[in-house]
């Protein structure tokens, strides 16, 4: 494997069990976002489109979907002679299987891997955020600072900064302490997951945590308090755009909602373009009866009854007189003749029988689990 500057390594194996019936059957970064995309198109867009083309994805929970949707990496143009998407599960080694134990621990046990690749730097990321965000300037950033280690960071409401890992930093940006979910935060400077770290400074902190039997193995409450307490060379990178982390119902829901505003988070269709694996389809069809207001209506759908400020995905069936309002129907779902959904999730494959009811309201998003029959 040709040697790499900087090596991406998307952590992608997390449960999402505050997602609940959405991923039952299928892990967080694969659940399916904004009409056409899944979670992970973004973070593998931004790869992308920063020009890192060598990307390992780090799968355990329930992988199989989301192992089949990223093939050969083609979809994000990924899959270059001396580049490429890797696809890395835990796997056995001399004493035996683990799975991963943790965020750090997860890199860890692919050290072989990123030896193999002899970046320079190791870019590690989330695969289950919505943002769009251009890496080489953090790595410019990260060189310029001569840092150990550069952590993105994005201001949030004062109010929110306790459900977060808050970094305190000076003047220069250089990060002075960590505080994880602090009750009375010193700065509203949240982490985003988003790290940089010169190659052989990572290995050294990952092999010494490794051994570590009271560690949880984590970066945030383990390897990034150590680093700091070490007097290493860590500095912030402010982000100013748009960053959601889904993982939870409502927020899932909010960010597919603020799709529909007039000003956009950011733009689908600009220059950053997030790229995804779709199916072929046909056109969407709007019967001459149906109402679509304020809406993204996608590939493949046909709409009979009435559809307002909602998301809907390829392959939809919406009836005549239903009705589907503030709602994201996943792709090939079925809703009835006269059925009403509102404030609420369908997941994908659901079957919402006529005249049948799915109703939800605002801060209580109601959710159909994959594959679900509702009479």
């Amino acid at each position: 494997m040709r040697k790499t500057e900087c090596l991406a390594m998307i952590l992608a194996g997390g449960q999402g069990s505050r997602l609940g019936a959405l991923t039952k059957k299928i892990a967080k970064p694969a659940v399916p976002f904004g009409g056409k995309y899944r979670i992970i198109d973004f973070p593998l867009s931004n790869c992308a489109n920063s020009g890192i083309n060598k990307v390992g994805v780090l799968t355990q929970y329930k992988p199989l979907e989301l192992h089949n949707y990223l093939a050969t990496g083609a979809a994000w143009d990924l899959d270059v002679r001396d580049g490429g998407v890797f696809i890395l599960p835990p796997y056995a080694r001399e004493k035996g299987a683990d799975w991963y134990r943790g965020t750090a621990d997860a890199i860890y046990q692919n050290l072989n891997f990123i030896e193999l690749a002899d970046p320079e730097y190791v870019l590690i990321l989330s695969g289950d955020h919505i943002y769009t965000m251009d890496y080489a300037w953090m790595l410019n950033a990260h060189k310029d600072n001569k840092a150990d280690a550069t952590i993105g960071v994005i201001e949030v409401p004062w109010e929110e900064a306790p459900r977060f890992g808050i970094m305190n930093t000076n003047e220069d940006g250089r990060i002075e302490s960590f505080e994880e979910k602090p009750a009375q935060p010193k700065s509203n400077k949240a982490s985003m997951g988003i790290y940089i770290f010169t190659k052989d400074f990572l290995k050294k902190y990952l092999e010494e945590d490794a051994v570590l039997e009271d560690s949880e193995h984590d970066f945030g409450k383990n390897i990034i308090p150590k680093m700091l307490a070490d007097g290493a060379r860590m500095f912030s990178y402010a982000f100013e755009g748009y960053w959601k982390d889904v993982g939870t119902i409502e927020s899932l829901w909010q960010a597919n909602m603020d799709l529909l505003q007039e000003e956009t988070p950011f733009d689908l269709q600009g220059k950053w373009k997030i790229y995804s694996s779709n199916p072929s389809m046909p056109p969407h069809f709007v019967g001459a009866d149906a109402s679509v207001k304020k809406s993204m209506i996608s590939e493949g759908s046909m709409i009979e009854g009435t559809v307002e400020n909602s998301v809907i995905f390829p392959g939809v069936r919406v009836g005549k007189g239903a009705k589907v309002t503030n709602a994201v129907v996943m792709p090939m779902t079925v809703i009835g003749a006269g059925a009403t959904v509102d404030y609420a999730i369908v997941a994908q494959d659901c079957i919402i029988k006529d005249n049948a009811k799915v109703e939800g309201k605002l801060g209580a998003i109601t959710v159909v689990p994959e594959g679900e029959t509702v009479a």
